[in-house]
């Protein structure tokens, strides 16, 4: 997998969503692909947004992952189910107020959506929040790129040309020029002022006095369909994170680089009060841990890493919360992540290991929630070894909203033969399965939102199939089923394996039994009890 990451950002959308995924869709297929789609400034107008149905109720695809600001109108507040950040529909994530997204790229994105001193029920920002954000960018690392719906002030210093048509010590906002002298963004874009800008790249060290550091390039798009060819409002580029380069390729100077643009005494002080962390997405206060404790200083920096899952933009079977989920399969109950029987399994203790709250995939969950996934992985392993057997777990991100990922037991004399056996089917069916290199994180090859189907056998390395349209869904059954596997023929469809509620509620009690001496939840107070009557 490429280290480079290939990104196209867009100024104010104002609701005109067909031109801009058409286009999106345009330059996808012929300069594609891309990984991602940025939208600053304003995503939806102050109205009925009526081209935004199809897309929201998934009737037209939206093409690649969108991610988007929030809103810093009062007509738009309503189609944002959850201003702390949530889905807004299929493919567009709505990131929230400020924050840090962490991409399973490893790019670091940066932003601040609304303006300053925006009401209270809308997107915006104060001197202190600003502050917060400087705090966790510095805690970050190198940021590579951040979005801001407002202009910065004091950004045309130093430049070669001023910015056409627009006041933009008027317009701009001082504290968005402190964070962005804070943060030193390898690329900030902004939007609001219907002009395309580009200034020229400016340093971010004192030269002879401090040591080179990479430089910022500063770009303004236009609002979408501006037909004058002149302002841009779509932009590609390459960019390689951060934590993939090494020092002498960031601090490459252009010839072309400026002084930085951003007087340190022209910008607003910071407040006075102690700093925090950003309370939209960050734990600031001390909490209890799952077992009454408190948490330590490491966990409690890992909180720092938390942001809001996106909430689902309908009904879920898998969100723990949701009133469409069959509580009676539920095995055990972490944090994080839950256990449960499969509905329709291949066989009696074929179990599923779930997010309680709505992630997509396990390229999505936050640091915490990966460490439990794999605490539940190794607990599973033990127990299955107990009784003789060994364990695959499987992963399909492919036409699903909630990750599952499945443990389908088998005996060990058919362990050595699960790698070979799923090869050799992908290889006949068109579904190439490669190796991930030994240590090396699903992360590292694959990204959010790009289907995939990931097996894991009980011995040998990790196998991984990149999704492509007209895939079989019933593939990783299928082969689990073979005769040279489970030799199960008959249970490939999971619609053909169903039990009754109360068969499935007998099922549930026996593997709970059985997984109780590995259960690390057991003495939480939330956990399901040995002797919990049927949920209804």
């Amino acid at each position: 997998m490429s280290k480079f990451q290939k990104v196209l950002v867009c100024g104010d959308v104002n609701g005109q969503f067909d031109e801009l995924f058409k286009r999106v869709s345009s330059v996808h297929q012929k300069a594609g692909p891309f990984d991602l789609l940025l939208c600053v400034g304003d995503f939806f107008a102050e109205g009925a947004n009526s081209q935004w149905t199809p897309y929201k109720t998934a009737r037209i695809k939206v093409p690649l992952p969108t991610y988007v600001l929030g809103p810093s109108k009062e007509g738009h507040k309503q189609h944002y189910s959850d201003l702390r950040g949530c889905e807004l529909s299929e493919n567009v994530i709505y990131l929230g107020p400020s924050g840090i997204y962490p991409s399973s790229s490893g790019l670091r994105i940066a932003y601040l959506s609304g303006r300053q001193d925006t009401p209270a029920g809308l997107a915006g920002y104060t001197n202190k929040k600003v502050e917060e954000l400087e705090v966790e960018g510095k805690q970050q690392g190198i940021i590579d790129i951040l979005l801001t719906s407002q202009w910065p002030s004091l950004v045309t210093s130093y430049a070669s040309k001023p910015a056409e048509g627009c006041d933009v010590e008027a317009a701009g906002c001082g504290l968005v020029a402190r964070l962005a002298h804070s943060l030193k963004p390898r690329y900030h874009f902004t939007a609001g002022l219907n002009t395309y800008y580009q200034r020229l790249p400016y340093r971010n060290h004192q030269i002879l006095q401090e040591a080179p550091q990479h430089v910022t390039r500063f770009l303004s798009l236009s609002a979408v369909g501006n037909s004058d060819k002149k302002s841009k409002w779509l932009y590609a580029f390459t960019i390689t994170p951060a934590v993939h380069c090494s020092t002498a390729e960031l601090v490459v100077q252009p010839s072309d680089v400026t002084e930085g643009p951003y007087a340190v005494h022209k910008l607003p002080p910071l407040e006075q009060e102690g700093s925090g962390i950003n309370q939209f997405f960050y734990g600031g206060a001390e909490k209890k841990g799952h077992r009454g404790k408190k948490r330590s200083a490491e966990s409690q920096d890992n909180n720092r890493e938390k942001r809001l899952p996106p909430k689902p933009t309908g009904p879920c079977w898998f969100c723990l919360s949701s009133p469409e989920v069959e509580k009676h399969l539920v095995v055990s109950v972490g944090e994080h992540i839950y256990l449960a029987l499969a509905k329709g399994g291949l066989v009696p203790h074929h179990l599923m290991l779930l997010p309680i709250h709505h992630y997509q995939t396990s390229l999505d969950l936050e640091k915490q929630a990966h460490a439990e996934l794999n605490k539940f992985k190794s607990r599973l392993r033990e127990m299955f070894a107990e009784s003789g057997r060994a364990v695959v777990f499987y992963e399909r991100n492919y036409r699903t909203t909630h990750m599952q990922l499945h443990a389908v037991p088998l005996t060990q004399n058919k362990a050595t033969r699960v790698a070979q056996v799923f090869t050799e089917a992908g290889e006949e069916h068109g579904l190439p399965l490669e190796e991930l290199p030994r240590h090396t994180e699903l992360s590292a090859a694959v990204q959010s939102g790009q289907p995939f189907l990931m097996v894991e056998p009980p011995q040998g390395p990790t196998l991984l199939h990149r999704v492509k349209k007209g895939y079989n869904m019933r593939f990783d059954r299928e082969v689990l089923a073979s005769k040279d596997l489970l030799n199960l023929p008959e249970r490939v469809d999971w619609k053909d394996c169903m039990s009754s509620r109360q068969e499935e509620t007998e099922n549930r009690d026996n593997i709970r039994k059985i997984f109780k001496p590995f259960d690390f939840t057991i003495d939480s107070d939330d956990g399901p009890d040995d002797d919990s009557s049927d949920d209804s």
